[in-house]
């Protein structure tokens, strides 16, 4: 942490820290202008290994009037995980740019060769793994080799005179390409993937991934005093997303909509707050090809992933991607204690300690026929269980934790949260994830 506060230091603005300095009611300093926020990239994630790379938040905050709201923000990052995931990514966050309107841009290239895939509909799925236990065999039966290049372009404008109500539109496009785990040592083993495939659970004609597009639509309510750093208030989002499959062709066409709601509740005044979202999707018509029914189609990102259920974005401890559905609800709920305050290199700080507790579970079912009639196709193997079908019923996939939160100047927000899944179906292990931002 102190080797992230010096790197972030290092480069703000040395000018204006000479300059005399303004104070708002709380004692913060007020910044002005243009704030750089550089930083290496030294994270974990217990589903994508040790994280190494650069990132820079680079922030204008105008004449300082709206202070620790910014006028706009960018940020780049060129990461890279252990296990062979990594990321190429470029954001804006807009809202003053234009009048009376918000912008935000997200350009992503991500690379993964190891990526989770644990099946569908939850605990229907088979825990099935036939290199498990094995001494000197490394399983990579639930892992895939996924890249994906996204791009979403999002805008929300006042709703008439409503306050705090705005109306929203957006553009997304996916490019997905889904093959077997390609990495050394993995060559001889067959994969949940590829007998997916073989089954005809994952038809032959998305199997490996395919062109997305989505026009969005919706409604958004904000009364939160913050965006990144919020103490109280509602944010709501209810979105309408269109998938007409124009490029493709292969008849992947689809209607869904997606439903957030975040309540931050201060408990004292700014320094005990709690909070909780609640989100819902679901497909209302057409078909949603096998590697979208993760995606989270939100309009504005909190965090760099929007994929579900499961990992550091939804469910703390759950293993990433075990809860797959073309239809999820879930729930996070935090107490975060503000625990002490400070100003060091011309920056305000903040150290906050955050329990969670985090739940979900599949509302839509995902081909479970095509689950249930595969089961039986498959000769008996002893001591196994099931192939596809478990025979078991979803239900609600629970975890736990806690996290501790450095933040700078209310919007740079270092994260730290350990989670550890209630059922060990979902994941036997304590889990850690370092990162940016809080999950909402």
């Amino acid at each position: 942490m102190l080797a992230l506060l010096l790197a972030v230091g290092g480069m703000a603005q040395e000018k204006k820290a000479k300059k005399e300095k303004t104070y708002n009611e709380k004692g913060e300093i007020i910044k002005k202008g243009w704030n750089f926020g550089p930083l290496p990239v030294v994270g974990y994630d217990a589903d994508l290994g040790f994280q190494y790379g650069v990132t820079c938040d680079i922030f204008n905050f105008g004449d300082g009037s709206r202070y620790p709201r910014y006028n706009y923000k960018f940020n780049v990052e060129a990461s890279r995980y252990t296990k062979g995931s990594g990321v190429f990514r470029f954001y804006s966050d807009m809202p003053y740019v234009v009048k009376d309107t918000k912008l935000f841009f997200d350009v992503t290239y991500f690379y993964a060769k190891k990526y989770e895939f644990f099946g569908f509909n939850g605990f229907e799925a088979s825990t099935f793994d036939p290199f498990a236990g094995i001494e000197g065999i490394k399983s990579g039966y639930h892992f895939i080799n996924r890249n994906q290049f996204r791009f979403v372009g999002s805008m929300q404008r006042p709703f008439f005179d409503v306050p705090n109500l705005n109306w929203t539109a957006g553009l997304a496009y996916y490019n997905t390409k889904v093959g077997r785990i390609n990495m050394e040592g993995y060559e001889d083993q067959v994969t949940l993937y590829e007998n997916y495939v073989n089954a005809g659970i994952i038809k032959e004609d998305e199997a490996h991934g395919g062109n997305t597009t989505q026009i969005r639509l919706g409604m958004v309510y904000d009364n939160r005093d913050h965006n990144s750093d919020p103490t109280k208030g509602i944010y709501a989002e209810a979105t309408l997303v269109g998938s007409p499959d124009f490029i493709d062709r292969k008849g992947y066409s689809n209607l869904s909509y997606t439903f957030l709601w975040r309540h931050y509740i201060p408990v004292y005044k700014d320094k005990l707050t709690f909070a909780y979202r609640l989100g819902a999707q679901n497909r209302l018509a057409g078909k949603t090809p096998w590697y979208m029914i993760n995606n989270l189609n939100t309009m504005f990102f909190q965090k760099m992933y929007t994929e579900g259920l499961g990992g550091a974005v939804t469910m703390r401890g759950v293993n990433r991607n075990g809860v797959l559905g073309e239809g999820f609800a879930f729930a996070n709920v935090e107490l975060r204690w503000r625990i002490i305050g400070f100003q060091f290199i011309n920056q305000n700080w903040t150290v906050a300690l955050t329990p969670f507790f985090d739940a979900g579970m599949v509302t839509q079912k995902f081909r479970e026929k095509e689950m249930m009639d595969a089961e039986p196709m498959m000769p008996a193997i002893p001591d196994c269980g099931p192939m596809y079908y478990s025979g078991n019923k979803e239900s609600v996939h629970m975890s736990a934790g806690a996290g501790l939160k450095l933040i700078m100047n209310r919007n740079l927000v270092v994260s730290v949260d350990l989670g550890k899944a209630l059922d060990n179906r979902d994941g036997e292990k304590l889990k850690t994830f370092v990162g940016f931002n809080y999950v909402f």
